[in-house]
């Protein structure tokens, strides 16, 4: 029987974001996202998330906030492992405009919502360049719902944790606009990847991903 993997996707993606991983021998379980309830915490949605999780001591897999998300589901169950990708361990590894909107409540005053006209300068920072990446990225913040979107850009910036997680592996990239390697203290950095690596550099990410479960040395 195949070890399960729970991945959780990014803000607004889905489980087409782990199409191009290649993880032979285990079965990859799609953590879907729910409607957060009025002025929810991170932590009672981690809590409500959890439902979805069949086994004891799983292998969680996020990606970006999912991996925020994942971080905190393991400060509530014991995981055998937990994979964070292009993502985050605690409030210290956020960018600096991050941390300003998040004690300025600066994000408040805006309201999210998709603009052609920011299309370009939304996929530089996630790192979608080829057609199908960019094509991939439209149709995720078009379709995103809209009150998940601002509840979860409120949790991103004013999100607390000082703890790190524990049994955690972390996959960065060196292009990674949104989440800067150089904070992000990841064991396993990836030349050249962007926010979309787990997408677009995937069989690197895969490779990673492989060598930390089966233990395997990099030769």
């Amino acid at each position: 029987m195949s070890q399960r993997i729970y991945c959780i996707s990014g803000l607004g993606a889905d489980e087409r974001i782990f199409s191009n991983l290649k993880l032979p021998g285990y079965e990859l379980c799609f953590v879907q996202w729910i409607e957060p309830l009025a002025k929810e915490s991170f932590k009672s949605y981690a809590q409500r998330m959890l439902v979805q999780i069949k086994d004891s001591h799983p292998v969680l897999l996020g990606v970006s906030f999912g991996g925020m998300l994942a971080a905190e589901m393991s400060q509530i169950i014991p995981v055998h492992k937990l994979i964070l990708i292009s993502s985050v361990t605690t409030r210290s590894s956020l960018p600096w405009w991050m941390h300003l909107a998040g004690t300025l409540r600066l994000h408040r005053l805006v309201k999210p919502r998709p603009h052609p006209l920011l299309y370009p300068i939304e996929n530089y920072f996630l790192g979608a360049q080829t057609k199908p990446e960019v094509e991939l990225a439209i149709h995720f913040r078009e379709h995103v719902n809209k009150s998940y979107l601002q509840w979860a850009i409120n949790e991103i910036v004013t999100w607390a944790n000082v703890t790190k997680p524990a049994n955690y592996i972390q996959i960065h990239g060196t292009a990674d606009k949104l989440f800067p390697a150089k904070k992000s203290g990841a064991a396993h950095i990836i030349r050249g990847g962007g926010h979309f690596m787990v997408y677009n550099r995937a069989e690197e990410v895969s490779r990673i991903i492989l060598q930390e479960l089966e233990n395997v040395n990099p030769g």
